[in-house]
């Protein structure tokens, strides 16, 4: 039986993973689903907290990260890395230290009363399943949690890492590696890379194809 805690990206709580933690459980694996916090004025470090006070309970943990999710998980990893096995990202990686979400997408987040709206329309990445779904259940995610720079040590770089990547290929991921400082530590380290071609939500695209990387 293997421990997985799931972290999703912006507007999502843990009910973004209950496909695909149906299928890892019923496997037998015991599954947390993380819910974020996303209350006004909430920050990285608010999340960052989070989830360490869960890990702390744990041991042999595969810690799975979700587009910003992916953000989270090193910086908690780096904290207690003792209780990890895996990390893995999903459509996502391990930022730089001192390096925020908005500065990975390349714009100025556009908040509303300090916080960030679930979109209406969905985003070009979101493909092969229904919007609705996020529009419908989604909340909008507190923007220190957009701007706030991640801050991690070098603890997290002896836990072997997985990149299930849905967005972008492996040879796309390499290439831009080279020049972009965002992507860098996406090949630094000891990597295995799954492809699943699908859009940025696979939990919700392809559930089936993600477990079985899982």
């Amino acid at each position: 039986m293997t421990t997985y805690v799931l972290v999703p990206g912006f507007w999502l709580g843990g009910w973004a993973w209950d496909e695909v933690a149906a299928k890892l459980r019923g496997q037998g694996h015991d599954v947390r689903a993380i819910s974020p916090v996303l209350d006004p004025g909430t920050r990285v470090e608010d999340h960052v907290r989070q989830l360490t006070d869960v890990l702390a309970t744990l041991d042999d943990v595969v810690l799975v990260g979700h587009s910003y999710g992916g953000l989270i998980i090193t910086a908690a990893a780096d904290r207690v890395p003792a209780r990890i096995a895996r990390l893995v990202y999903v459509d996502s990686g391990p930022m730089p230290d001192g390096m925020s979400q908005a500065d990975f997408d390349g714009s100025a987040p556009a908040a509303v009363d300090g916080m960030l709206p679930v979109p209406v329309d969905a985003p070009p990445a979101a493909t092969g399943f229904d919007w609705a779904i996020v529009r419908g259940r989604g909340r909008p995610q507190p923007v220190d949690t957009a701007t706030d720079p991640v801050r991690h040590g070098d603890g997290w770089r002896a836990i072997p890492r997985t990149g299930i990547l849905c967005s972008f290929s492996e040879k796309q991921l390499r290439e831009l590696a080279v020049n972009v400082p965002a992507f860098a530590l996406m090949v630094d380290g000891d990597w295995t890379y799954h492809e699943i071609r699908t859009g940025h939500w696979p939990m919700f695209s392809e559930p089936a194809a993600l477990a079985g990387c899982l």
